[in-house]
């Protein structure tokens, strides 16, 4: 009997001190502290991948959170973003989609063995979320499926007035996806550098042009 109170007493004493250990927990601020100094100690400056990599902006941030945005936080995120966008000079849309597969094909490009930016030309490495042309059976499945984006949307010339809201959107979408959704998942290529106007004129090409494989 004796043993069987010590035992029970020990258990409520281990109890009360997990108990009191939850009581000082650390906050949610000094997670994200240890967390973020973490991250600093762990990563250097290597070629063209600095230190500034870790630092987020309000999309990342609120984004990256266990919680979704406030609506009110997330319409600032999207303004935000709108206004990050660059229209193209002249205002010309469209490269050569021939040159857009081939980006759309190509995933390298952003790595810390790039000693510098302009060493070579970036991919948009867009099939790794996206169905886009029929001939290419492997693809992913994170974004949805482009194949036909153009002619499903009606445009059978680029330059026709009437496609101009489709045009801009889409432009818009690739330079700052979050302008259109705050916590897309999709690169901003042109608002992260990613891929330069010309590479962005040719993936809109891809998407857009009514001769392109995409549209047929």
């Amino acid at each position: 009997m004796r043993k069987t109170t010590i035992a029970v007493a020990a258990s409520i004493a281990a109890v009360t001190l997990t108990l009191a250990g939850c009581a000082v927990a650390p906050s949610s601020a000094e997670l994200d502290a240890q967390a973020a100094a973490m991250m600093k100690a762990s990563f250097r400056d290597e070629g063209i991948a600095t230190m500034k990599r870790l630092d987020q902006d309000l999309g990342q941030q609120a984004c990256s959170s266990d919680k979704q945005p406030s609506d009110a936080v997330a319409k600032k995120i999207e303004e935000e973003s709108m206004a990050s966008i660059r229209w193209p000079a002249g205002g010309q849309y469209i490269g050569d989609w021939r040159e857009g597969e081939r980006l759309a094909q190509n995933g390298r490009g952003m790595t810390w063995t790039d000693r510098s930016a302009a060493s070579s030309a970036n991919g948009g490495n867009c099939y790794n979320c996206h169905q886009i042309s029929k001939a290419e059976i492997s693809f992913g499945t994170i974004g949805p499926s482009l194949y036909n984006y153009g002619k499903i949307r009606g445009v059978k010339d680029v330059a026709d007035p009437a496609t101009a809201a489709i045009v801009q959107y889409t432009w818009g979408k690739l330079w700052n996806s979050k302008a259109y959704s705050a916590c897309s998942n999709m690169p901003r290529f042109g608002h992260a550098g990613l891929l330069d106007e010309t590479q962005l004129k040719h993936i809109m090409a891809l998407l857009l042009d009514p001769k392109s494989p995409v549209n047929q």
